[in-house]
């Protein structure tokens, strides 16, 4: 069975050696090693390791992506079919399909399509999107937020334009409004982020990552009860966010109520120890 490099997953997946080693470490997949300790992946583990990334990409809590994965494992041969292979996913559920068969699913927006092939003995992944009858403000918004994502570093100001736009798109595009919340607060435009996540919770609803972020602005502020609420909030949607049970045991040491902190501390050690 052939083994792959990092190298080979940069060249064939375009992730970056980076994210690649960070989809590792979160523990996606448990790749063996080679000379000089050099990773060396699986046919599988390629195919996870770019699922895993369409999801976390479409804001996919963590939990919902780890089931995804562990389905898809389960359903993927050991080896490359002849007739090449074709995978989807639509919100919490991978679809594989072998042959000329693709996008299975009844109904939902398709975060991700794979078409996998050989050719000259040479592995080909070509990822696909699912595409309208006509342009839709979900595509519009995807492309809005892809050109907020571009600008970050070189211009915030259009970053957040675009972010905005890609909102206002989509009102349901809850990444957009995380991104644009988060950038403004980096911003120091604290006002304007905390109104973006008040009008993206009416939106979204009591989206994880949105109210964790949201926490992390009331407690810049200085309104902490608010930013307790935000955080247990936010655990209520995805129990497993490490980053929110760091924050709430360092915020409980800080008011003086140590049982809660130590709580809140082990869980976060469990969650980061069972990622390695």
């Amino acid at each position: 069975m052939r083994a792959y490099s990092v190298r080979d997953v940069q060249r064939v997946l375009r992730l970056s050696p980076a994210v690649t080693r960070g989809l590792i470490r979160a523990g996606f997949v448990k790749p063996g090693r080679g000379p000089r300790r050099a990773y060396r992946l699986s046919f599988q583990d390629l195919i996870v390791l770019r699922t895993a990334r369409a999801l976390i990409d479409a804001r996919v809590p963590r939990k919902r992506i780890r089931r995804s994965l562990e389905r898809l494992r389960r359903e993927l041969p050991a080896s490359l079919p002849l007739s090449g292979l074709a995978i989807s996913a639509v919100g919490d559920r991978v679809v594989v399909r072998d042959g000329e068969t693709r996008w299975q699913a009844d109904s939902g927006q398709y975060l991700l399509g794979l078409d996998i092939t050989l050719e000259d003995g040479v592995l080909q992944v070509v990822e696909h999107r699912a595409e309208p009858a006509a342009a839709t403000a979900a595509e519009v918004a995807r492309d809005w937020f892809a050109e907020g994502l571009t600008l970050e570093n070189t211009d915030p100001a259009g970053a957040v334009a675009a972010y905005r736009q890609a909102a206002d798109e989509n009102p349901h595009n809850a990444a957009a409004w995380i991104n644009l919340g988060r950038l403004l607060h980096l911003l120091g435009r604290t006002e304007e982020a905390e109104e973006v996540y008040r009008g993206a919770l009416g939106h979204v609803g009591p989206d994880p990552l949105l109210l964790f972020n949201q926490a992390v602005l009331l407690e810049d502020v200085g309104r902490t009860a608010a930013a307790l609420d935000a955080y247990q909030a936010a655990l209520a949607g995805d129990p497993d966010l490490a980053d929110c049970h760091y924050n709430l045991a360092r915020l409980y040491e800080s008011l003086g109520r140590p049982q809660h902190a130590i709580r809140h501390l082990g869980e976060y050690r469990r969650l980061v120890s069972d990622r390695h």
